[in-house]
């Protein structure tokens, strides 16, 4: 089986957020699996190992009315063939996404692939494009490229990420920018606008989200910004399938940030070492409080209104609070406002440095995820990794990867409505939890063998891929 993987960013090379984690992670393990998946993305003038980059050829691609350039670079990283499409006009920037021509950017990007495919000796049997950067592929692949015999039987599938992000631009870019004609428009046109997810949406022949809670919740208006209705239309190819994490690289036993190795036997002596150095790194009491923290970005989506509401509750129950993270202007000025009134029981950092953040999943004692909405959700798995107990609302992969320990099996404490009430409920009980010195450990170690690895998310996508290739 051949799978080219699109993706606009992938771990180590470039990368802001979580696509660039399941870009740089799933195709390691669908290789391990006997897949030959290759992943293909922009050179971006800020990507990390250029040097290690092979020139194979260039070529030209259309982009509406005009021809642009297009370098193809390629190399193998931890056994995954990475292609590279480079245009310095586009990705010659200082950041990945956020520019006023972004529509025309991933519109070169999407017909790139399709391009590159001519001056390859790969040829997929099926495409997996992710987020609306890649969403104009498969529209490519069947307006332009499908009656190709090199094209004719390659099968496409969608994920999507976040659908709150949908590419979403203004109808006269089509033609213009986008190759594609009036008798045409109808595929990407959707509520008034040009829309790139509702595009792939409406040609692939699957498309799967990062969780299958999440692929149900997006059927439902207050989760699909406004995609629920086609969305319904093609439910029977929507499937879920929850996202993994690096195991080799959010692992206790090797972890170099952080003070002490340990593992799901060990963790005890480790994890208070770890704990020890968190209680200086933020000036906190050493008096054997818990540890609730967060990593997150400080906007509304991620609960911050909640845990607003409940902060000095939780303090007053005897809890410590450490928080890392940057967002709206507002979260963040609350968050250092309480650190300044409760010295030695609040530590915040406004931003985000990765080695800070690999000592809070270590040292904490609770991580705190009380999401709005939360497609897959890492962070919950990452503390789990690091035997820090989550609690998190049942929304998308949060749902999806934690189960209540009220009956003795769960790997965290999860509450049901977006409410400050339910959340200090669920706080209360990870703290009389954290208090049982003999249940609180087999709890630790029940969530550190919690099996988060990529490996058994790539089982269900060679799955899915059988299927796809199965049709027609």
């Amino acid at each position: 089986m051949r799978v080219l993987f699109c993706a606009s960013e992938a771990n180590p090379f470039a990368a802001s957020g979580g696509l660039g984690d399941v870009a740089g992670s799933l195709p390691k393990a669908l290789v391990r699996s006997g897949v030959d998946c290759r992943v293909v993305m922009p050179l971006y003038e800020t990507m990390k190992y250029r040097d290690r980059l092979s020139f194979v050829t260039n070529f030209s691609v259309p982009v509406g009315w005009r021809s642009q350039y297009c370098g193809l670079f390629t190399c193998e990283y931890e056994g995954v063939t990475f292609y590279f499409l480079d245009n310095e006009y586009y990705f010659k920037r200082g950041s990945l996404y956020g520019f006023y021509d972004d529509a025309e950017r991933f519109a070169f990007f999407s017909r790139a692939i399709m391009e590159m495919l001519f001056y390859t000796d790969f040829t997929p049997d099926v495409i997996n494009c992710n987020d609306w950067q890649t969403a104009l592929t498969p529209v490519y692949l069947n307006l332009y490229y499908r009656h190709l015999d090199k094209f004719s039987r390659i099968k496409t599938v969608f994920t999507i990420h976040n659908i709150q992000y949908q590419g979403k631009y203004g109808l006269d870019i089509l033609e213009e920018i986008c190759g594609i004609g009036r008798k045409d428009a109808h595929i990407v046109e959707y509520d008034g606008c040009a829309n790139f997810m509702k595009g792939a949406i409406e040609v692939s022949d699957r498309v799967s989200t990062v969780s299958p809670t999440y692929a149900g919740e997006i059927l439902d208006p207050w989760f699909s910004h406004g995609l629920d209705g086609l969305l319904r239309q093609r439910q029977h190819k929507l499937c879920g399938i929850l996202n993994g994490i690096d195991v080799d690289s959010y692992n206790p036993e090797t972890d170099p940030n952080i003070p002490a190795h340990y593992n799901a036997d060990t963790f005890q002596e480790g994890k208070l070492a770890c704990k020890k150095q968190l209680i200086e790194r933020f000036g906190l009491d050493d008096d054997g409080s818990p540890i609730m923290a967060m990593v997150t970005r400080l906007v509304g989506h991620k609960g911050v209104d909640l845990v607003k509401s409940v902060a000095e509750g939780l303090l007053q129950q005897g809890i410590q609070l450490v928080v890392l993270g940057n967002g709206e202007y507002a979260y963040e000025s609350f968050f250092s406002d309480l650190c300044g009134r409760h010295p030695g029981r609040v530590g915040v950092y406004i931003g985000f440095v990765p080695p800070l953040a690999r000592q809070i999943y270590a040292g904490a004692d609770i991580f705190l995820m009380p999401s709005k909405s939360e497609p897959c959700g890492l962070a919950q798995m990452v503390a789990c990794r690091y035997g820090t107990i989550p609690v998190v609302r049942a929304t998308g992969g949060l749902r999806d990867s934690i189960q209540d320990s009220g009956d003795g099996k769960g790997n965290g404490f999860v509450f049901q409505q977006y409410s400050a009430h339910d959340l200090y409920e669920a706080c209360w009980r990870a703290k009389e939890g954290y208090w049982q010195k003999e249940g609180w450990p087999v709890l630790v170690k029940r969530a550190m063998q919690c099996d988060f690895s990529w490996n058994v998310s790539a089982r269900s996508y060679v799955e899915m891929y059988e299927q796809v290739m199965n049709l027609w």
